[in-house]
């Protein structure tokens, strides 16, 4: 097994914290009352966004779990999952915590919290996946960057 970069696996930017604070953002909406230029039909997308994040993070979780890794990203992962949704998505935890945000924001009609998701995802994109990726290249080695090759970092 090659030795793993101590930098590779770091604190970076803790995913729940950047999505509670998208979360937080939608609360602080509603407070204020902010209005929102969303047409109240606009609230029917959360429904299914919130459902396929459910869905995508949940399937993820179930295929970490089935090889017997983890799906915390500050334990090492034993074993390189492709299957599932790592079939077509190399993060679809990340995704689906993007997802439920999104769908809540539109549940809620918190227009300008739906503005903060591409930045939560920048925030991930840079602070907690590129990390991850150093570190699974350094443990897995050519079968991850074959991996990285076939399946898009996002989609």
């Amino acid at each position: 097994m090659r030795e793993i970069p101590s930098d590779a696996v770091g604190p970076g930017n803790r995913p729940p914290l950047i999505f509670g604070a998208i979360l937080g953002a939608i609360l602080l909406h509603k407070a204020f009352a902010l209005p929102s230029p969303l047409p109240k039909a606009a609230r029917l997308l959360g429904f299914p966004l919130v459902l396929a994040g459910l869905l995508l993070g949940g399937s993820a979780f179930k295929a970490q779990r089935r090889v017997g890794t983890t799906p915390n990203p500050y334990q090492p992962t034993t074993v390189l999952v492709e299957t599932g949704p790592y079939r077509f998505t190399r993060n679809p935890m990340y995704l689906g915590m993007a997802l439920i945000a999104a769908g809540l924001a539109f549940l809620l009609n918190a227009f300008w919290a739906l503005l903060l998701i591409p930045g939560m995802l920048f925030s991930v994109d840079r602070g907690m996946v590129s990390k991850e990726e150093q570190y699974l290249e350094a443990r897995f080695g050519e079968d991850y960057q074959e991996y990285k090759s076939r399946v898009p970092r996002w989609v």
